[in-house]
């Protein structure tokens, strides 16, 4: 499709919008572009007798789901400011606090 100077005038008074003459050409380019990019749709297969999109591979092997523990460098105990019976302690909230 063929793009104008009467077309991007036409686009631009829909928008309340101002061209420049020396704006023309440039717009008049880009917006043939935009136009030309859009019209690349209509060639995607489309419908049911279209296949569905898989983003990847179509075969991609899985390795083998293995359960275990990351090792740490160091401990929670080693860590944290403090830490007892298996837990962080973090100081109370001054809001939290009864008055």
């Amino acid at each position: 499709m063929s793009i104008g100077s009467k077309d991007v005038l036409h686009v631009a008074r829909l928008a309340e919008l101002a061209v420049a003459d020396g704006d023309m050409p440039t717009l008049v380019e880009q917006l043939g572009r935009i136009v030309d990019f859009v019209a690349q749709l209509n060639e995607v297969p489309a419908g049911e007798e279209a296949p569905p999109f898989v983003a990847g591979p179509a075969q991609v092997i899985l390795r083998e789901d293995v359960i275990a523990p990351i090792p740490l460098s160091r401990t929670p105990e080693q860590m944290a400011p403090e830490f007892r019976d298996g837990l962080f302690l973090v100081p109370r909230l001054g809001a939290m606090e009864e008055a």
